[in-house]
């Protein structure tokens, strides 16, 4: 499985290019999972479920299944919070697995960044950025810049990275 991170900071646009890029590549034929990270406590299940019930007694692991899908909901009491590494072991073989979050791992990147976040760009700190997703031209970055309102392109460019690596990406997007 090939991993790709859209990184950046909070309020960037993240999620919503994620939202429009998924649609996007598996209309071309490329299988996409996603690992969502998350800075702060969340619950996926609802109190007084019969699920959350079983959590809330005790269980390591509550395995929910219908039959148009299930979820797993592993509880960590105390434990290490998982490396990506071990998330990725976890998922079914796909083609794509994107990444929001997990800024600091050592995944290729596609770096969304708007100068109204008021952040300084990763890229220039991290060389596993790519390529950077922008609503505005950024003068003399050394990765490729993609319109971060244009998710086609980014798309295309992600194609293009599968296909062939960042290399060819790279030149692809500089043309």
């Amino acid at each position: 499985m090939k991993v790709l991170g859209i990184s950046g900071w909070s309020g960037a646009g993240k999620t919503t290019l994620l939202a429009q890029l998924i649609p996007l590549l598996t209309a071309r034929g490329v299988k996409v999972s996603t690992i969502k990270h998350a800075h702060h406590e969340f619950d996926v299940d609802k109190p007084g479920k019969d699920s959350y019930r079983h959590r809330e007694a005790g269980a390591s692991e509550v395995l929910i299944s219908s039959a148009k899908r299930y979820a797993i909901m592993h509880e960590l009491r105390g434990t290490a919070e998982p490396t990506l590494e071990e998330l990725l072991a976890r998922l079914s073989p796909v083609d794509l697995v994107l990444v929001e979050g997990f800024k600091k791992s050592g995944h290729a990147k596609i770096e969304v960044w708007r100068a109204s976040v008021g952040k300084p760009m990763l890229q220039a700190e991290d060389p596993t950025v790519i390529a950077v997703a922008s609503d505005a031209a950024i003068p003399g970055l050394p990765v490729p810049q993609l319109d971060a309102n244009q998710p086609q392109q980014v798309a295309d460019f992600i194609l293009a990275w599968l296909a062939g690596g960042k290399r060819e990406a790279r030149r692809g997007a500089a043309e």
